[in-house]
């Protein structure tokens, strides 16, 4: 069947949903797979380079594809020029993707990555939000170290020390983990947050601090319960209010905060207030990583850097996995062929199983339905 790769036209989106090497994988399995020329070259991935894969270049990747690989979902006019019938795997943004319903009229298959039910063993492979993460938590801290005006690690000097910079990671999944492992590495003190109090092991085996809340026998033995039956915990009034005491004081004492806390299909959540980024000292930063969806500090605007006016920093850098782009399409890459190679019949034309838990996860749209329920 025909595999298509179109350019990504979201701005300042440089990867690419294939590269040579999963573009080669396909071809030797027996598909045509055709890409927007240019495609690949934000990330550094070359036409040539495709072709000695085996892919054909062209003007547009949609004409004749059975199978559409995106990084963003299609949108606007990329809509239009879909095949009726086709079936398209990208990062739709499901809950919040107002086109879904055209995907529906046009007979398309809507594969949305972010549903991916990531308890599944056989689904880790696929997991296009934790590897992309992952880079964006290490990127993220080299992103501050870069504004940030003294150094990382304890220098001891003819002229006197310099003192290692305090830096705060709230957010322990795995964009904050690797956040703490870079930081840690650039020879910060680290100290870490979390709701989560299972986190403190993962982040004081990276050498990190935990900021530890206090909490009653009821609470610990709630969140021992939840932590063992994989289920989240919901802290008390309490526990709350003496994390935030906790977080507040160790923030307003840090040259380098990032925050990494998400949740799918809401806007994110607040984590850091006014008040408390006005009493950090002058030539602080702050890096939010969750600008794009609402964002977990006040004061951060999506693309820019905001000064405040004691002399904090706080970064609204978008799309970080995008910085480093090579990397990131790598990864992407491997996971979306990973999840594909389960679509693929022994003809190789995809079959769609209604009844395979990851692939009915995924898909938001099929039979010209929307299929995802929202609210």
């Amino acid at each position: 069947m025909q595999i298509g790769i179109p350019t990504e036209t979201i701005a300042d989106e440089y990867r690419v949903a294939a590269t040579p090497e999963t573009v080669k994988k396909l071809t030797s399995a027996g598909h045509q797979v055709v890409i927007q020329r240019g495609a690949g070259i934000k990330a550094a991935y070359v036409d040539s380079a495709y072709e000695q894969a085996g892919a054909t270049m062209t003007d547009n990747a949609y004409q004749g594809s059975q199978l559409i690989l995106k990084i963003r979902a299609p949108q606007g006019d990329e809509i239009a020029q879909i095949e009726s019938g086709a079936s398209v795997v990208a990062s739709f943004d499901p809950y919040r993707n107002p086109e879904l319903d055209r995907f529906a009229t046009q007979n398309i298959s809507a594969f949305a990555l972010e549903l991916l039910p990531r308890t599944l063993s056989r689904a880790q492979n696929m997991d296009v939000l934790s590897s992309q993460a992952n880079l964006a938590g290490y990127k993220s801290v080299l992103l501050a170290a870069n504004e940030y005006q003294s150094l990382f690690p304890m220098l001891m000097t003819a002229a006197g020390t310099v003192k290692p910079a305090r830096v705060v990671i709230m957010g322990v999944g795995v964009a904050g983990l690797q956040a703490i492992a870079t930081a840690k590495r650039l020879g910060a003190v680290v100290e870490a947050t979390d709701l989560r109090p299972t986190a403190k092991e993962q982040v004081e085996s990276l050498g990190g601090k935990w900021l530890d809340v206090p909490m009653s026998p009821e609470e610990q033995a709630r969140a021992d319960e939840a932590a063992k039956n994989g289920y989240g915990w919901t802290p008390g009034e309490q526990y709350i209010q003496d994390q935030a005491a906790i977080v507040d004081k160790a923030v307003a004492n840090a040259d380098i905060v990032v925050t990494t806390a998400l949740l799918p299909g809401r806007n994110a959540p607040r984590l850091i207030h006014g008040a408390t980024v006005a009493k950090m000292k002058p030539g602080s930063v702050i890096l939010d990583m969750a600008v794009e969806t609402g964002g977990n500090v006040e004061g951060s605007v999506v693309g820019e850097t905001v000064m405040t006016e004691n002399g904090v920093k706080i970064l609204g850098i978008p799309n970080i996995p995008s910085t480093v782009a090579t990397e990131a399409s790598a990864l992407y890459a491997r996971n979306i062929f990973n999840f594909i190679d389960t679509l693929f019949d022994e003809n190789k034309n995809v079959k769609i199983n209604l009844e395979d838990e990851i692939q009915k996860a995924l898909l938001v749209t099929h039979g010209g339905e929307v299929l995802l329920k929202r609210g």
